[in-house]
C-alpha cells in the first residue's frame, strides 16, 4: 500500500492509498485544499474542524448535483446508449463518492 503526503490549509497529511492511485490521491487533495482556501476566503479560518465540515458538506453539494444531473440525464434520455452512458456516470459518481469516504476516512486516521 503506498503513502501519500497531502497539504490541506497548510497541513500535510500522509494518507494511504492503492498501489498507482498516488497521483490521483494527489489531485484530489489539491482539490479538496482549493475549496478549503476559497472557503476560507470567504468565511475566514474558523478553526479546523468547522472549516472540514463545511467543505465536506461543498463536496456533497457538488456531488448531490452530479446525481441529480444524472437523474435528469436518465428520464430524458431515450435508447439504449443513452441508457449506457447514464450507467456509465453512475458507476463514476460511485467511484467518486467511494474515494472521498476512503480519503475522509484516511484524514480521521492522521
Amino acid at each position: 500500500m503506498a503513502q501519500v503526503n497531502i497539504t490541506i490549509n497548510g497541513r500535510k497529511y500522509q494518507v494511504a492509498c492503492d498501489d498507482g492511485q498516488e497521483a490521483h490521491l494527489t489531485r484530489l487533495g489539491d482539490y479538496v485544499d482549493k475549496r478549503l482556501n476559497e472557503l476560507v476566503a470567504a468565511v475566514g479560518q474558523v478553526g479546523d474542524s468547522r472549516l472540514l465540515v463545511m467543505v465536506s458538506l461543498l463536496l456533497a453539494d457538488e456531488l448531490s448535483d452530479l446525481y441529480s444531473e444524472t437523474e435528469k440525464l436518465k428520464a430524458s434520455g431515450g435508447g439504449a446508449s443513452s441508457a449506457r452512458a447514464d450507467e456509465d456516470l453512475s458507476v463514476i459518481v460511485e467511484k467518486m463518492a467511494e474515494r472521498i469516504e476512503n480519503i475522509a476516512a484516511g484524514l480521521e486516521q492522521a
